[in-house]
């Protein structure tokens, strides 16, 4: 009997423990445009632009900071970001922004939004842009 309950507890406690891990670990959304731009009218994001500092001079959405995602120190200028607030990237077109989605995600940011077809996408949209 005392085998049988320890068994049962023990199985019981895996199942929990693993249920608390797949609630706490980082999703990563892709979002639309519009998605977007509402998260951003209700301030509920820190926007990164990972594209090159070339590109982002020559058009950037509001209140983005540029994270290069090929700088070579690219992962400590990332560690600066506060990981516990959602996160709103983008690139060119979305090839970066994945990429940094993926490694955002291994680094234990908790919510990664990723925006679809990027800055290409959200200009092709009408929406502003800061130049």
């Amino acid at each position: 009997m005392k085998l049988k309950s320890f068994v049962v507890i023990t199985f019981l406690s895996v199942i929990l423990f693993n249920c608390n891990k797949m609630q706490e670990s980082a999703t990563v959304e892709v979002i639309t445009a519009e998605e977007m731009d509402s998260l951003l009218e209700m301030g509920r994001v820190q926007l990164i632009d990972v594209r090159t500092p070339e590109e982002y001079a020559e058009g950037y959405i509001e209140g983005a900071i540029n994270i290069d995602f090929r700088n070579e120190n690219f992962e400590d200028l990332v560690s600066k970001v506060d990981k516990s607030k959602p996160v709103a990237v983008y690139c060119g077109r979305g090839g970066r922004s994945g990429k940094c989605s993926a490694y955002m995600k291994k680094a234990g940011f908790k919510k990664i939004y990723d925006l679809d077809g990027g800055i290409t996408e959200w200009k092709f949209k009408g929406k502003k842009i800061v130049k």
